[in-house]
């Protein structure tokens, strides 16, 4: 049943089926041998800018969406200010 399907797919369905993939099951084309733990991590680290709010603020905005837009929001506020 499982010949030829991507290892992607036969994890959603074993997750769909409410089970966990077996991992001595993987396909051999996924080796880790000499992987490096962390290699991109500075890089992602550098260009990622991930804000975490507080419970409270969080609860008044559905999605990063209104965020962005009430910042933007102040931010012109404040050059108008400045002007």
């Amino acid at each position: 049943m499982f010949d030829g399907m991507s290892w992607n797919l036969r994890h959603a369905f074993y997750l769909f089926m409410k089970k966990e993939p077996d991992p001595d099951n993987m396909l051999g084309e996924y080796d880790f041998s000499r992987g490096v733990r962390g290699k991109y991590a500075r890089r992602y680290h550098e260009n990622s800018n991930i804000v975490v709010l507080e419970p409270d603020v969080a609860e008044r905005f559905p999605n990063s969406e209104a965020v962005n837009q009430a910042l933007r929001t102040i931010v012109k506020i404040q050059d108008r200010k400045r002007t």
